[in-house]
């Protein structure tokens, strides 16, 4: 006769074996808000204090030790990359141009951004700043601030459509605030408007990397803009 004791570890089913993983009490912790989940998020906000763009690097460390899957952040590999490659650089260049010359105007923003006034036909400092842009801003505010925040804010709040419209609310506030130190009020407009629209991006799709290389072209123009000195023509193309 045959026993009805447990089944031998052989005899496991795959799947089966790995939900006896002893790290997976250690991956719910981590997905979940008590200590050390907390101390997670703490830790990841932190990052970018000690060097930009460490804290999208340590949410990507987070998803694979929490084993969130890379879709719940937004990392959805495109259909097709050289239309999200298009795209995306056609929208946030377009996007940019249109904050400088209609939006920001009618906000009462100066046409110069004295903060990066330096830039002004300043060859030298371009490679840190292109790095900025392309690596900090692109990559890693957009992995922070939509893919995580937004994985994060949605465990809490659901996934229904004013849970979505609350997340996209709070974040772009966030995000608009985490610039005033440096461009004080104009920047937190900008910067704010700028995070509503990638946020209803990000919660109708679901995917980050159109707005990636969006954020990373937005920025790239904003950097042309300023490097040809072309800032206060720009600004004053429809309001003179």
């Amino acid at each position: 006769m045959r026993g009805n004791g447990p089944k031998s570890p052989e005899r496991v089913p795959e799947k089966a074996r790995a939900t006896l993983s002893p790290n997976d009490g250690v991956a719910g912790e981590l997905r979940g808000f008590g200590p050390l989940g907390i101390l997670a998020i703490v830790i990841i906000l932190a990052g970018n204090a000690v060097i930009a763009p460490l804290s999208a690097v340590l949410v990507l460390v987070w998803a694979r030790l929490s084993r969130t899957a890379w879709r719940e952040i937004g990392y959805v590999r495109p259909k097709s990359w050289a239309l999200t490659l298009a795209g995306g650089i056609v929208f946030g260049a377009a996007f940019k141009l249109l904050m400088k010359a209609v939006v920001m105007p009618l906000f009462g923003a100066p046409p110069i951004n004295q903060a990066f006034h330096y830039l002004v036909g300043n060859t030298a400092a371009l490679p840190a700043i292109l790095f900025a842009v392309i690596i900090g801003a692109g990559f890693g505010e957009e992995t922070v601030f939509r893919g995580w925040m937004f994985e994060r804010f949605g465990k809490l709040f659901g996934s229904g459509a004013r849970a979505k419209a609350a997340i996209v609310l709070i974040t772009s506030i966030w995000f608009g605030w985490d610039h005033f130190a440096l461009q004080g009020l104009p920047g937190v407009q900008q910067a704010t408007l700028f995070g509503l629209v990638f946020g209803t991006i990000f919660a109708i799709t679901g995917r980050i990397w159109l707005l990636i290389i969006a954020h990373a072209a937005f920025d790239l123009m904003a950097v042309a803009i300023i490097y040809w000195d072309l800032e206060s023509a720009v600004a004053h193309f429809f309001f003179k």
